[in-house]
């Protein structure tokens, strides 16, 4: 990146913290504003080589995942599963691109209790989530969840087709009387695209740019046509208000280890739910003594991070040669479990193939040919359930500047009943045996909900456009804004709201909305 005089670096129209699903969106969408946009990134691109697809080094040794640890509630030290590079997180996720139900926008109620409505409608988010699908070419088919909510278009790409042997599961199950679907994606498999449907997607970076991330969606294509500037190697340590407390005037940090900072009009926080509400946390003054907006003392508080679960199950008389095998998703259970279990479960979604590798990384007493013998012979499941707001369950920073997470998983028993359920299906299908990995504290891929957005004030942090109650020149745009968190991929929920806020802050400068956004779908690079 050139050099850049001090005046030019150190103002701008948007500052944006964070470039992944949120704060990489967002980018791009203010992109074609006209307003001067700077995205700041923790990390680096993430570099292509040969151990982008190496399962030992991806898995075993963690190459991509943060060197960092955090807290749990008892003060144990734990490695989260964070990715800091250009795209965040979306560098590495499996690209399950789902819109929330029509109904989860209501209070609904579960076993354990209530998940509350949302302060926007479905209808809000409906036109954004259907230009996100076009952004990030989501593959699926319209009508395949029975749960699907109405679309003003269809998925913008057809679906991956089922291999043989998912086809034949996916008629074993009908035979059940469930109602399997095509799980929408965000590949590269249009025409003439670079998706090869390989056996390395779900958890590995692309050595192709093939998967549909925010660095190579958004990021490259706003950079390429000089519509933003990106800062990489940037660690934003807090943000600075003016006297009064009611604007954010600069941030700062350092970059490549030495200090930075920024000025701008809009400071734009998206660095995933659980650094953006430790940022907000860290950011003190006379006027915001326990953080940055957070006179409601809610910053932090309410994290969720779903109910998840890896399934294996397997049939020794029977190898599973499928390659790409992420293809199939089951609602049955959303919202009712049936006679047994009269409440919502969740969803269940294939998983990309599993390999020894991954198997030893979870049960490190496996020899390797046994992890073998039973990946070769395995079909694999992701389970979710909803986790319920908690303002017990938050984020914290302690005396030492270390994040802590405060964490006891709500709506336990729906999870119980949904993999009970699941493993039932999965042995009246012919599966001998069924396994099950729950995720921990440090399984915090799906995390939201540190700072809500609502109507009022006193029990919420943003408005319905993430923007701060307290402090009007500052938005939070991630998964922090979940008030639920619902049972699917948080991604394109996030990708929609990103679309819809940059809307909101381009009327509220003159820009006219929709001119934003593109109508086309991104450039892969």
């Amino acid at each position: 990146m050139a050099e850049r005089s001090k005046a030019k670096e150190l103002a701008y129209d948007v500052v944006i913290i964070g470039s992944g699903m949120g704060g990489g969106t967002l980018a791009y969408a203010l992109g074609s504003s006209g307003l001067r946009v700077a995205l700041l990134e923790r990390g680096e691109f993430l570099p292509k080589e040969r151990e982008n697809w190496d399962a030992e080094a991806v898995f075993g040794k963690g190459r991509y995942k943060a060197n960092e640890t955090w807290l749990d509630g008892q003060g144990n030290e734990f490695h989260p599963a964070m990715h800091y590079f250009v795209g965040g997180s979306t560098k590495v996720y499996g690209a399950a691109l789902m819109r929330l139900r029509k109904e989860d926008f209501s209070a609904v109620q579960h076993c354990e209790g209530v998940s509350p409505a949302w302060p926007i409608q479905y209808e809000d988010l409906e036109p954004y989530y259907t230009k996100a699908e076009k952004l990030y070419f989501v593959h699926g088919l319209e009508g395949g969840d029975p749960n699907d909510p109405p679309r003003s278009e269809p998925l913008p790409f057809p679906s991956l087709e089922h291999e043989p042997y998912i086809l034949d599961l996916k008629n074993r199950l009908k035979n059940l009387g469930l109602n399997p679907g095509y799980l929408p994606l965000g590949v590269d498999h249009r025409l003439g695209g670079r998706c090869i449907r390989c056996d390395t997607c779900d958890g590995f970076p692309c050595l192709l740019d093939a998967k549909a991330d925010a660095d190579v969606c958004c990021v490259r294509p706003a950079v390429r046509d000089e519509k933003i500037e990106l800062y990489t190697g940037v660690q934003v340590r807090r943000l600075v208000a003016n006297q009064a407390g009611d604007r954010v005037v600069r941030a700062e940090g350092t970059r490549h280890d030495r200090e930075f900072s920024i000025e701008a009009a809009i400071f734009v926080v998206s660095c995933g739910a659980i650094n953006s509400a430790a940022l907000l946390l860290r950011s003190t003054s006379k006027v915001h003594r326990f953080g940055i907006g957070n006179s409601s003392n809610l910053v932090g508080r309410n994290y969720m991070a779903h109910l998840n679960s890896a399934i294996l199950a397997v049939d020794l008389t029977r190898r599973n040669p499928t390659v790409f095998q992420k293809t199939m998703v089951i609602s049955d259970f959303y919202f009712n479990g049936g006679r047994r279990y009269p409440f919502p479960l969740g969803s269940v979604q294939l998983l990309g193939k599993s390999k020894a590798e991954m198997l030893r990384t979870v049960s490190g007493m496996l020899p390797h040919w046994l992890a073998d013998r039973i990946a070769q012979h395995s079909v694999d499941w992701w389970a979710i359930s909803e986790d319920l707001p908690d303002e017990e369950n938050r984020v914290s920073i302690t005396s030492d500047d270390k994040i802590q997470i405060f964490w006891k998983p709500r709506n336990v028993s729906a999870h119980k009943a949904l993999l009970k359920t699941v493993s039932r299906i999965l042995k009246k299908a012919g599966y001998q045996a069924v396994f099950v990995q729950r995720m921990g504290i440090g399984g915090n891929s799906h995390q939201c909900g540190t700072a809500r957005f609502g109507m009022d004030p006193g029990s919420s942090v943003l408005d319905t456009f993430c923007r701060s109650h307290e402090v009007p020149n500052l938005y939070v745009v991630d998964g922090s804004f979940f008030p639920a968190s619902a049972a699917v991929n948080p991604a394109l929920t996030i990708a929609a709201q990103a679309l819809r806020v940059a809307d909101h802050i381009s009327s509220a400068n003159g820009v006219c909305p929709g001119a934003t956004m593109n109508k086309g779908v991104a450039p892969v690079h």
